[in-house]
């Protein structure tokens, strides 16, 4: 077996001849429309065993022992592995901390501990899934119960129980700001503004749970067919810790059923990858599928980082900003993932998209015996947001201003320093978007220039459901505004890089173009984007454009689909491999070939001690608005109309910039209103769709308006920014204004379910 790339995404036949700002249709949508498209869950080979995956169900235990021999008796059963048929047994996207499996046998130190209810055990590998799961059951397992971490704050006290034995203590990462002097900031304050606030925990709840097949291919090698997010990093983590080179793993994506940051990290590529392997070489050359269930999915991949932030904010009576303090703890969870990556970017959104000439920040990540917290769209953003519009808006009412006008008077622009000391790169929409978003709100300037909100955004007997019930004395309107930024790429000194092919087939004209590229389409339509930058440079239709993605023996690494960079990177990198191309079609080479590897421009650590740096090389903007009813009897929230303005820098597709958009704020609003999370003692307790629940048509706004901005970045691909993590990130402040607007309640935590609300309602009484 060879592997074939995604057919899907070659499908271009009668697409049309749209390149760079065209509403070009997707080309994967025939292909998925009609059901040819296949998801790693469908693929299915002839001879194929199935694969299923005991997890440990422990918070925090030691493996003492494992008896497998009753599995291994059972009916269908082929083989079963555990820690010792790990060849090196641990793995990690940004430090190797978690074991591949859990037991006695391998050398690694603590790999015998189980540190979250996700971990896994043992593997067994049947000739059906019904016996694979069944012998499962029958493995015996010795357990030595350990103390539980559950509380991250707890966790970083000195004395705590200590999580993985090569650490001197719980924290995992930490940043530290210092610019100007806090103290004297906090002097020149006329107006000083405290609070603690707390985000939540949230699940990915992508389509399909995390499924895929390995085999040994024609070439010899390890081959794993899955849906993830960096073909590259999961082909070198499949390497490490099979001890085998990387040329002789191979990763191909089929169409990936969403990801948002969680397929980022492991689930069932190493795995398979090691059952594969192993069963080769007792020479059963046979593929192995494995799909885990909707419940194991919620238990075994990480989650969005719940965080308690304590904030302190002060301003002048001109609404200027002197100084903020921020201490931000990050749950962590069992293993690092990217807890790293994600807390540089609250540390830097703690503050806003504001300015502020004396700044103290601390933040920290945190060891616990939690679900990890991982890679979610918006990466930190949200968190950091949360607390920081709910604190602008607190100035806003305490200097009796507009809360758009004390906005702009401190917002971001190309000469002003983040909290790093250094500025934004060029192209700083924020103004823009906070602007359009206000003005499509209806906040208007007066003569003096000074910024007045309107009193309602819609009529409040339209765009409802229930209708008879507007008029209920029991329902309070209320109208909220909030900005913000994040980063575009990883960054943080990583230098961003990506690979894109172009190969031209024809004659006297270019009939045929082949894009060979690694990203990770997750739904978000980028293939579609490289496609269109492919004819825009060749200038021939989009339908002669097809797409070679996703496979780790064709072409070289394109990075992760994730941090909002793919726009940014892969389109750069088609674009240079284009131009290549067409320049050795105009010296006559047939076919012509173009590669090439973009880099992203420099960026810099921040400095251990002050945080002074350059951490990201692009970022993108947002501004929104919001009106909502609040039901003070029930306490249940309707979002009436929500507005959205985003900077895009250049809009590739501007129909896939508004699904986006569209996306990124209901997933927003389920993590504002819905999604509650709950553990007892670090046990999953809503480890099913039933009991975590999650937006539903009947959930959507009446009226959602996404506006789009395009303020070019100088270095984006026609000016083009990232975006799609952008929507995402300060929607629950913005709800929350809302609802405070609607019924004088604050809230510092979320989701705003009806009970939270209620009893926010009942306190207030």
């Amino acid at each position: 077996m060879n592997g074939q790339p995604n057919e899907a995404v070659q499908d271009t036949q009668g697409v049309g001849t749209q390149g760079v700002g065209a509403s070009a249709a997707r080309i994967d949508a025939p292909g998925k429309v009609t059901g040819k498209t296949l998801y790693p869950g469908d693929i299915s080979y002839g001879d194929q065993l199935h694969m299923a995956t005991l997890f440990a169900g422990r918070v925090h235990a030691r493996v003492l022992s494992i008896d497998t021999s009753a599995a291994e008796a059972a009916p269908g059963v082929v083989a079963v592995f555990t820690a010792k048929d790990v060849p090196v047994n641990e793995y990690g996207l940004q430090i190797k901390d978690q074991p591949v499996l859990c037991g006695p046998g391998s050398e690694k130190p603590g790999s015998d501990v189980a540190r979250f209810v996700g971990d896994q055990i043992a593997l067994v590998v049947a000739e059906s899934e019904v016996q694979a799961r069944a012998a499962c059951k029958l493995i015996r397992v010795e357990w030595e119960d350990l103390p539980l971490v559950l509380d991250a704050e707890e966790a970083m006290q000195p004395g705590a129980y200590l999580l993985h034995p090569n650490r001197t203590g719980n924290v995992c990462y930490s940043y530290r700001i210092r610019k100007g002097d806090i103290a004297q900031g906090f002097a020149d304050a006329d107006v000083i503004i405290e609070g603690v606030y707390q985000t939540p925990v949230q699940e990915h709840a992508y389509l399909q749970p995390e499924a895929g097949v390995a085999y040994i291919d024609d070439a010899g090698r390890v081959t794993v067919e899955v849906a993830g997010q960096w073909t590259h990093e999961d082909q070198e983590q499949i390497a490490h810790a099979l001890g085998l080179s990387s040329d002789q793993v191979r990763v191909i994506y089929p169409a990936i059923g969403g990801a948002f940051g969680g397929r980022e990290d492991m689930s069932v590529q190493i795995t398979l990858a090691l059952a594969v392997w192993r069963l080769a070489e007792r020479g059963v050359r046979r593929p192995v599928k494995t799909i885990w269930t909707r419940e194991e999915s919620l238990i075994g991949h990480g989650k969005r980082h719940a965080m308690k932030i304590y904030t302190k904010w002060g301003a002048k009576k001109d609404g200027m900003l002197t100084a903020i303090e921020v201490k931000v703890i990050a749950d962590g969870g069992a293993y690092m993932y990217t807890s790293n990556k994600v807390l540089g970017n609250t540390t830097l959104t703690c503050t806003g998209p504001y300015e502020v000439p004396h700044a103290a920040v601390d933040t920290y990540a945190v060891y616990t015996n939690n679900v990890p917290g991982a890679a979610f769209r918006g990466f930190g953003g949200p968190q950091g947001h949360f607390a920081a519009e709910i604190q602008m808006d607190r100035l806003a009412e305490a200097l009796a201003m507009d809360p758009v006008e004390l906005r702009l008077k401190n917002i971001l622009t190309d000469d002003k320093l983040l909290t790093v000391g250094t500025p934004i790169p060029g192209g700083v929409g924020l103004t823009a978007v906070v602007t359009a978003a206000a003005a499509a709100a209806g906040w208007k300037q007066d003569e003096m220039g000074h910024w007045r909100r309107p009193v309602a955004m819609t009529k409040t007997d339209e765009h409802r459901h229930d209708p008879g019930k507007l008029h209920s004395s029991t329902i309070k309107r209320g109208l909220g505004f909030a900005a913000g930024y994040k980063n575009v790429g990883f960054s943080f000194g990583y230098q961003e890089n990506s690979y894109a092919r172009v190969e031209l087939r024809g004659t006297g004209e270019i009939t045929e173009a082949t894009v060979y590229y690694a990203g990770a389409d997750c739904g978000q339509g980028n293939h579609t984007i490289i496609a269109q930058a492919a004819a825009e440079v060749l200038d021939i239709p989009l339908a002669r454009i097809g797409v070679v993605a996703s496979d780790t023996a064709q072409m070289g690494s394109s990075g992760s689909a994730s941090a909002s960079r793919l726009t940014y990177m892969s389109a750069n990198a088609v674009k240079g491999a284009a131009e290549k191309a067409l320049a050795a079609w105009q010296n006559e080479e047939r076919p012509a070939v173009g590669e090439n590897v973009y880099l992203a421009p420099k960026t810099t650590q921040l400095d251990h001690d002050t945080g002074y740096g350059r951490p990201n090389f692009a970022y993108g903007y947002t501004a929104q608005a919001v009106q909502v009813a609040v039901d003070t009897e029930t306490g249940q929230v309707r979002v009436e109309k929500f507005i959205c303005a985003d900077d895009v820098g250049k809009a590739v597709n501007p129909q896939q910039v508004v699904g986006q958009i569209e996306g990124a704020v209901i997933q927003a609003l389920g993590y504002s209103l819905l999604e509650d999370w709950k553990t007892s003692n670090g046990r999953v307790l809503t480890d099913r769709l039933s009991t975590y629940l999650i937006p539903t048509v009947l959930d959507l706004p009446d009226q959602l308006e996404s506006i789009i901005v395009e303020v070019p970045d100088p270095n984006g691909p026609w000016g083009a920014r990232g975006m799609g993590e952008v929507p995402y990130l300060p929607v629950a402040a913005v709800v929350a204004a809302a609802v405070y607007d609607a019924t004088g309640v604050r809230f510092d935590e979320f989701p705003l379910t009806p009970e939270r609300v209620w009893r926010g309602l009942q306190s207030k009484k």
